[in-house]
């Protein structure tokens, strides 16, 4: 009975291109036999190797699918004359595996030894042996926050070359932030593309979503990096992606810092005489606004912690600051005129 090399890699017979590289991923580093001293580790990670050769070729699958592991043998039966390139009584095509898995190791990872790559000299950078995800590391001090999202082991380091003597520039992204989603936090994913070198020397092109978790407080300028996660070109490190964040334009309010500017328009009359005004908040409640006293042009009035948290301390937050528009009537009968006269100074 032939190699069942779904069962090899432990994923179902529907199994998508990603899932058959992420089974061949976990499969081979626990496998590997400089980190798995096990007696059967060595030929379990050739045919780890094997199998993912077959499945992550289109054409090698199409043939293991119909005819098994005697088809990649060039043993197809007469029936098989539907495949391209087979006619009548037998395959063209032999599939011969290379014999060194190794090989096949450093192709996908882009180095024959990623223990090193994974877990030394890295600078801090990724979660540890085995905790997988993204985390945060800000780096503070600066004018505007930096921050590095690295995953960790297995994570964005595929397939590096190991020789790769400079980096590609930085790609650089805006990231559009509205006041209510830097007031509470949110969770934004973006979409990249990127290319990618496949096993045979093509060109692949990779979809990856990166999530990015805005805190609550952020400023326009904050930086938010995913190292290493550009374009996958022969020779260079992949670029770092980085996010910008900007503040998306509001109806009505605008942004200074942790505090939130909020213009009120008032009557001539109301200036004089005194009102009261009912302010608007980014939680979407009112606050009422008592005002006694004569409001000029440059009046302003602060109502504390109805702004924005504070980055590096979220549970304090800014004011909200009131300025007034007063809107004065565009004309003036005699008698008005006469009667404003009369009343001022």
């Amino acid at each position: 009975m032939g190699k069942d090399y779904y069962e090899i890699l432990g994923i179902s017979k529907k199994a998508t291109e990603d899932e058959i590289k992420k089974a061949y991923r976990i499969m081979a580093l626990k496998y590997h036999p400089d980190k798995n001293k096990s007696p059967e580790a060595e030929e379990k990670f050739k045919l780890i190797a094997e199998a993912y050769e077959v499945l992550s070729d289109k054409k090698k699958r199409d043939i293991y699918d119909q005819f098994g592991e005697e088809g990649l043998s060039g043993n197809i039966p007469p029936n098989g004359a539907g495949m391209g390139g087979f006619g009548p009584g037998g395959g063209s095509y032999k599939f011969s595996f290379h014999g060194d898995p190794r090989q096949t190791f450093a192709q996908f990872f882009g180095t024959d030894n990623p223990f090193e790559m994974f877990f030394g000299n890295m600078g801090g950078v990724g979660g540890g042996p085995g905790t997988g995800g993204i985390h945060i590391d800000p780096h503070h001090g600066m004018d505007t926050d930096t921050y590095s999202f690295t995953s960790g082991f297995g994570g964005n380091t595929d397939r590096i070359p190991k020789k790769a003597k400079k980096q590609d520039p930085p790609i650089e992204h805006n990231l559009n932030v509205s006041l209510e989603e830097v007031l509470k936090g949110c969770v934004k994913k973006m979409k990249i593309i990127r290319k990618v070198p496949g096993v045979d020397g093509t060109v692949l092109k990779e979809d990856k979503v990166l999530t990015i978790n805005v805190k609550p407080g952020w400023k326009a300028g904050t930086k938010i990096t995913f190292p290493r996660e550009g374009d996958q070109n022969p020779g260079t490190i992949p670029s770092d992606i980085v996010f910008i964040i900007q503040d998306k334009p509001h109806k009505t309010f605008k942004r200074e810092g942790a505090d939130v500017l909020y213009t009120a328009k008032v009557s001539l009359k109301d200036a004089l005489t005194g009102c009261r005004i009912m302010i608007p908040t980014l939680s979407s409640e009112e606050f009422p606004l008592r005002m006694n006293d004569v409001i000029t042009p440059h009046t302003i009035r602060r109502i504390s912690g109805r702004g924005l948290p504070y980055p590096k301390e979220p549970t304090k937050r800014g004011d909200l600051i009131v300025r007034f528009d007063i809107q004065f009537p565009t004309s003036l009968s005699s008698d008005q005129k006469r009667a404003i006269a009369d009343l001022l100074p």
